[in-house]
């Protein structure tokens, strides 16, 4: 019924909307002053990587010789520690760097923990030089270590894209900044 404008409501109705009205209030109270925290991710506690997959990370596009492909680049710690951890695909033109700073060039060591997608990877020199190409076992936890020792980024891919695309050691990567080392650490 509507009487002067205001819509009359009968007494069980009154409540049930000031109820409402109560819930709304009090609800929006309980935030007031403090803002919301931050979720922070879950890591594993022995091994340090996410407990899930990463969010895609930023990309660059990269030139192996003649053929090109868009790489999440893995930079940080956490990033690197996880790496394609829980993806479960991977496109043909698409890959993952792995960019270690100057003073870890050295040796690397790559496994599979978490991963159910065949890989392939290549070990790559400071300048840009594949040195090695390795295939990657989905969930083999023993690391295929590298013979060279001079390396500085790790390139990920689908399983046999290098042979696919006629990639070589000895390819040199560019990317659309440059060198790699322009790319990453030139300032």
């Amino acid at each position: 019924m509507v009487f002067s404008g205001r819509i009359c409501l009968n007494a069980p109705m009154r409540c049930c909307v000031r109820g409402l009205v109560l819930v709304l209030v009090l609800g929006g109270l309980g935030g007031c002053g403090r803002p919301a925290a931050p979720a922070q991710p879950e890591i594993d506690p022995v091994y340090g990587h996410l407990t899930h997959a990463q969010p895609r990370l930023p990309t660059i596009k990269l030139w192996p010789g003649a053929e090109e492909l868009t790489a999440e680049i893995a930079r940080t710690g956490l990033q690197i520690r996880t790496g394609m951890m829980y993806r479960t695909n991977i496109a043909e033109s698409e890959g993952m760097l792995f960019v270690f700073p100057p003073e870890a060039i050295g040796p690397k060591d790559f496994y599979m923990r978490h991963c159910v997608v065949p890989l392939s990877a290549a070990y790559i020199t400071p300048d840009g030089t594949i040195a090695e190409i390795i295939e990657l076992e989905p969930g083999n936890e023993v690391g295929v270590r590298s013979q060279t020792s001079n390396l500085q980024y790790v390139l990920e891919v689908s399983r046999g894209w290098f042979e696919r695309h006629n990639v070589r050691t000895g390819a040199v990567l560019r990317t659309e900044r440059g060198s790699l080392h322009d790319a990453f650490f030139s300032r």
